[in-house]
């Protein structure tokens, strides 16, 4: 956005960063309710809208909360679903019932036990879980950093690196939901997508910065995103020599990441087909795509993507087309195996 029209768009911001600066007041005088459970929750969320890197991040958290012996379970709101209400998800369900995130949840932990609901009341959603799988040790919330109705024992806030929320604004003239104040009710920061030779003394500097809006002592942590190998889908051949030329087709954020590794790799991507966060592909983006679409060339997508490209109604659309999924993962420095460690307890 110019900067001429963001601050034309200034006051807008102000206001309505004043209706949620009285709306969370009243949580924090207990005038609004906020409920606990039984077991601990544990809030994975942000001040900015999209592109973070939650979902990495997340699965980065069930993967630590496993290895430590816990029993976890996972409640999104499932963005995108055409389903209403809690929602256990399952081996007949899907992106389009449950939201993309949730069934990439749900393909990568079901299998190991890790049960996942989506619930736009997340009070219901965890009753939901824990009437179902009451060996449930802890709760992980994805994306409820504002969704107060519920009280998690820990809070953890995600900022990117090269979007930090102390450079940002409340919407409309910026991205963030809500005022950088916001950030007083973090118990983790965690500065998400940095690059992995950050020098030590940038780090400090933005934790430094951090450190003006959140509570005095909360840990101030930095991740990095590693990439997997390329995994063939549906018309894919198998394995791939890196370099020559591809397309990109992506529904995310914020998919420049994605894309620089790719090129990093070799790969000259001859077209983007760049669709917003939680795009729901139809088969005419798909003839889109193919009409760019040279026999020799892959097709990369995200799994966050294939989640919804698994739709039936998308199978003649994608015929013969080579697609591959690119896997990412958040690299958590040592200090957050502690922070999840005393979330669990």
């Amino acid at each position: 956005m110019p900067a001429g029209f963001a601050f034309l768009l200034l006051p807008f911001s102000w206001l309505y960063a004043g209706v949620l600066a009285v709306r969370n007041w009243f949580y924090d005088r207990g005038w609004k309710r906020s409920e606990a459970f039984a077991v601990p929750l544990v809030g994975v969320g942000n001040l900015r809208v999209g592109g973070t890197g939650k979902t990495p991040h997340v699965s980065w958290l069930l993967e630590e909360l496993l290895r430590q012996g816990h029993r976890p379970a996972v409640l999104s709101r499932g963005y995108g679903r055409r389903t209403q209400g809690p929602r256990l998800a399952g081996p007949r369900d899907s992106a389009a019932t449950v939201g993309d995130e949730p069934w990439q949840y749900f393909e990568q932990f079901g299998p190991r036990g890790v049960p996942v609901a989506v619930a736009e009341a997340r009070r219901l959603g965890v009753a939901l879980l824990l009437q179902t799988h009451p060996e449930t040790t802890v709760v992980v919330l994805d994306d409820a950093y504002q969704h107060r109705a519920v009280r998690p024992a820990l809070n953890v806030l995600l900022t990117e690196w090269a979007r930090p929320f102390y450079a940002d604004h409340v919407l409309p003239a910026g991205r963030l939901r809500e005022s950088r104040a916001g950030a007083r009710r973090a118990d983790v920061i965690l500065i998400t997508k940095c690059p992995p030779g950050a020098p030590a003394a940038a780090r400090a500097a933005v934790a430094q910065r951090i450190g003006r809006y959140a509570r005095p002592g909360t840990p101030v942590l930095f991740s990095s995103y590693e990439y997997g190998p390329p995994q063939a889908l549906a018309g894919a051949a198998g394995p791939l020599a890196p370099g020559g030329s591809a397309l990109l087709l992506t529904g995310i954020a914020q998919p420049g990441p994605l894309r620089q590794h790719l090129e990093g790799l070799g790969y000259a991507i001859a077209f983007h087909a760049d669709f917003p966060d939680h795009h729901a592909f139809a088969p005419a983006d798909l003839a889109a795509l193919r009409a760019h679409w040279r026999p020799v060339w892959p097709i990369f997508t995200t799994t966050k993507d294939a989640a919804r490209l698994a739709d039936p109604a998308l199978a003649a659309a994608l015929a013969g087309l080579p697609l591959y999924t690119i896997a990412v993962r958040g690299r958590v420095g040592a200090p957050t195996t502690r922070s999840a460690r005393a979330a669990a307890r």
